[in-house]
């Protein structure tokens, strides 16, 4: 190793040529630009976590942004609406199934809360009788169950009457909230509308070379993100119509039924792993204690047959252009979404995980190899022949 006048002289890796060396020029100017780079660097970190709650409200905004471009360019192409007019054309349908759902929601609540008043107590008992003549224990008794579906009755009433009270109470009491999701909204809006003229500022700071692979990265995010969102949307609305169909014709009470649909889909589409689950039991819970076993069990066997056809059949069919995620790496990616940022980390994690995957692919293909070697427990039928090496 060698020094003169400020210059330092490295080796090469031993894989390298002999002899070779590689020189880096050690000045005062690059000594105080590294220096002024590291306290740049720790700044913005300050920054950012002093201002973390607006940088991940554009995060957050940025993925709905995402989700919204398909629809937007959509009516933009297809009926020459304005991109602005097409955001406030859909937050305006979504505001429309929000209020839908509150009004349907909150009676069929009232008419659980009822039907638990007249017919928890004997539900209950019934349960006690049957755990008493099987196993020979009591969970409680009569009395202390006739107690308990009172409770459970009162409780759901007084939610029930209270809820709109509520979601009133939310303009005066939720300031932080509503200010929050008016925040989100509105970065969505101009990220949405503005998407063109956003991607070609930042898209001018770099060399042509680098401008296509960022743009097909943003391309491929939107599609991605999109796929995602509007997949999920369709498996939602054909399970919840399945789960609607079915309660009716068990003998469900339409309201309830309505209700109970639209959870059911919304949590088992939109909740990754265990929401297929929740959203499968609720309804089978409820239409056995309301309508007898014979029923829960036919909601049970929609639930068996529907998720057989959304696997093999439906959700390949309309996210086969879409979104394309392993189901190991979707798993994992909820765990680990849920884990850094709650519920909506969860949310976003799927189509973040789909887009790592999609960039990863494009990279392997631009540099595969062919493979030319079979391992003994390999059973795939196509595999390269045993001993094809050269």
């Amino acid at each position: 190793m060698s020094t003169e006048e400020g210059r330092m002289d490295l080796p090469l890796a031993e894989s390298q040529a002999p002899g070779a060396t590689v020189r880096v020029q050690l000045t005062a100017k690059s000594i105080w630009l590294a220096i002024g780079s590291v306290f740049l660097a720790l700044a913005l970190l300050w920054m950012i976590s002093r201002a973390w709650g607006l940088v991940s409200m554009l995060i957050i905004s940025f993925f709905f942004s995402l989700a919204l471009q398909p629809a937007v360019t959509w009516l933009h192409r297809r009926y020459g609406w304005r991109r602005g007019a097409a955001v406030g054309f859909i937050y305006l349908a979504g505001i429309l199934f929000a209020i839908l759902m509150v009004v349907v929601m909150i009676p069929a609540i009232v008419e659980l809360a009822t039907r638990i008043g007249e017919s928890g107590a004997e539900w209950l008992n019934n349960v006690n009788d049957w755990l008493s003549s099987r196993f020979g224990f009591e969970i409680f008794s009569q009395s202390e169950g006739d107690r308990a579906a009172s409770a459970t009755s009162a409780s759901m009433n007084e939610w029930a009457n209270s809820a709109f009270g509520a979601l009133v109470g939310i303009a005066s009491k939720g300031v932080g909230l509503v200010f929050n999701l008016a925040t989100i909204a509105m970065f969505t809006f101009y990220l949405t509308a503005d998407a063109g003229r956003i991607q070609r500022a930042l898209l001018q700071f770099f060399n042509p070379r680098r401008q296509k692979y960022v743009g097909w990265l943003w391309d491929e995010a939107i599609v991605q993100t999109g796929g995602y969102f509007y997949s999920r949307t369709i498996l939602m609305f054909i399970n919840g119509m399945g789960f609607f169909f079915t309660m009716v014709l068990v003998g469900v009470p339409t309201t309830i039924a309505l209700s109970l649909a639209l959870f059911g889909g919304f949590v088992s589409v939109f909740i990754p792993a265990i929401g297929t689950y929740i959203g499968g039991a609720v309804p089978i819970l409820v239409t056995l204690a309301i309508q007898g076993l014979v029923p829960g069990l036919i909601v049970l066997g929609f639930v068996l047959v529907y998720q057989q056809i959304e696997n093999y059949w439906l959700a390949p069919k309309i996210s086969s252009n879409t979104m394309e995620l392993n189901g190991g790496v979707a798993f994992g990616a909820a765990l680990a979404g849920g884990a850094i940022a709650g519920p909506m980390g969860a949310f976003m994690a799927l189509p973040v995980a789909a887009l790592i995957t999609a960039l990863m692919s494009n990279i392997a293909r631009a540099r595969s190899q062919e493979v030319v070697f079979r391992s003994s427990y390999d059973d795939e039928e196509d595999a390269t022949e045993p001993g094809a090496t050269d």
